[in-house]
């Protein structure tokens, strides 16, 4: 019972409404999060470690092999020691859609890996046997010189995902036969270590750091992890200005826009209870404000209420990145009110009628505010008609939607488009031509920057 409540944390039926939000904003909350960071440096000093960088690898992850690219800049740059664990695959617990997942991963890395300088280039998956040399190369080979092992893991996950078995098997060729045949018995083992020691660390995905409680994943997050080094005084003298810096792809100028009037469409994937969605409001308006998009609003329901399930493990970082995101981007997160069941029943019945009147967007947005800024119940009837009377609407049209179910099946549709994209999550995007050729889907906030490239594109007949 205790572990079916850990894996469903955030689901109403294992656990009170009142605890869950009050733990989502100890997660989220930002003097908690530097009075953590302070007392975890302090335990530190007192305990006399150093300053210890943890890496998780797994070489089945497309972004690990992003994240092993940059791994000796990390060193380089700052006085630090750094461990590297191989890790296994997560469960389905932490990547409920697994297929789709896996899709998405490849596609993702080989489009924002130029955009970095780094290399991948791999069209699908490596064929599975080869897995096994992979890994028994890299645990017989780990007592080399660091440099040199981080040399190699970037080697054979090249050899990998060109399924250069040859390849491979030449990194062994000047092993006597009997260090060979020790290879061969070898029994892969390699990732026990690392499992235990990121499970301890309370996180799940490989390509991701750990310093001191705070965990960071891939080249998305390292910028965090590099401004936290540096105002620890541990930045190198001489030292590159960035680990890693998003290179522009075209340098924008409005002049170049040959296309006017809503030349685009964006269609734009929220759900209620995400706080990556509610993050993403801002941007989302400056695209539209910026470039001529047509924007549609394609809510779906929560993952939770789609019978998924979220770890507390993943739960928390979720809080906790969405938070430091959002402190980035100027939407902070405050006090939360979930609107896990009736709650966000109530608030969509009423989508479609006030999206009708072209207001589907700031009714959205003000919901998310509500929830995860204000920390209102928005599945309240006296704050669901102050909001429509805010939005301009007359109230006693917009009530008789709610608590219908007229709204299922338009969310439904919505699911079954976002999904047809390789998109289980939200915030997701789709972006097509006006006539709806060519879609362009992309999952998460941190590839709005993606969408507004791929815009620009479009735009200026860069295609």
């Amino acid at each position: 019972m205790i572990k079916n409540r850990l894996i469903n944390f955030f689901s109403k039926k294992e656990i009170t409404a009142p605890i869950r939000n009050k733990m989502m904003m100890n997660w989220s909350n930002e003097k908690n999060f530097y009075n953590q960071r302070k007392a975890k440096e302090k335990l530190r000093v007192k305990e006399g470690r150093p300053h210890t960088v943890f890496y998780f690898h797994s070489l089945s992850d497309p972004y690990a092999h992003l994240t092993i690219q940059v791994i000796k800049k990390l060193i380089s740059n700052f006085n630090i020691v750094l461990e590297i664990f191989f890790i296994s695959e997560p469960s389905e617990n932490f990547t409920p859609e697994k297929t789709m997942y896996r899709k998405h991963c490849l596609k993702d890395s080989k489009e924002i890996a130029p955009f970095y300088g780094l290399k991948f280039e791999a069209k699908e998956f490596y064929l599975k046997e080869n897995e096994n040399l992979a890994y028994k190369i890299l645990d017989y080979f780990s007592d080399i010189n660091q440099d040199d092992y981080i040399d190699l893991i970037f080697k054979v996950s090249s050899l990998l995902w060109d399924n250069n078995i040859t390849g491979l098997n030449e990194i062994t060729s000047n092993l006597s036969d009997k260090e060979r045949e020790l290879l061969s018995k070898k029994i892969i083992d390699i990732n026990i270590k690392g499992d235990k020691k990121i499970q301890s660390l309370e996180y799940y995905f490989s390509a991701s750091f750990h310093y001191e409680g705070e965990n960071y994943w891939g080249i998305d997050r390292l910028g965090y992890l590099e401004e936290r080094l540096i105002e620890l005084g541990l930045k190198k003298n001489n030292s590159d200005k960035n680990i890693v810096k998003k290179l522009e792809k075209y340098k924008f100028d409005s002049n170049q826009i040959i296309k006017k009037d809503n030349s685009l469409i964006l269609e734009f994937f929220p759900s209620l209870n995400s706080p990556y969605t509610y993050i993403s409001f801002k941007r989302v308006k400056r695209l539209i404000d910026s470039y001529p998009i047509k924007l549609l609003m394609k809510p779906v329901l929560p993952m939770l209420m789609r019978n998924m399930k979220i770890p507390t493990h993943k739960g928390k970082y979720i809080l906790s990145d969405s938070a430091r995101e959002g402190r980035k981007y100027g939407s902070i997160i405050k006090d939360i009110y979930s609107p896990i069941g009736s709650p966000a029943n109530k608030a969509y019945s009423l989508f479609p009628i006030i999206d009708s009147y072209g207001l589907g967007f700031r009714y959205l947005e003000e919901l998310t505010k509500a929830s995860f800024f204000y920390g209102i119940n928005i599945g309240n009837e006296e704050f669901l008609e102050k909001l429509s009377k805010d939005l301009g609407l007359p109230w006693d049209k917009i009530r008789v939607e709610l608590n219908t179910d007229n709204w299922r099946s338009i969310l439904e549709k919505n699911l079954k488009d976002m999904y047809s994209g390789n998109s289980w999550g939200v915030p997701s995007f789709k972006l097509t031509n006006f006539d709806n050729s060519n879609p362009y889907y992309q999952w998460g906030q941190d590839r709005i920057w993606l969408i507004e490239n791929e815009i620009i594109d479009r735009l200026s007949n860069h295609q």
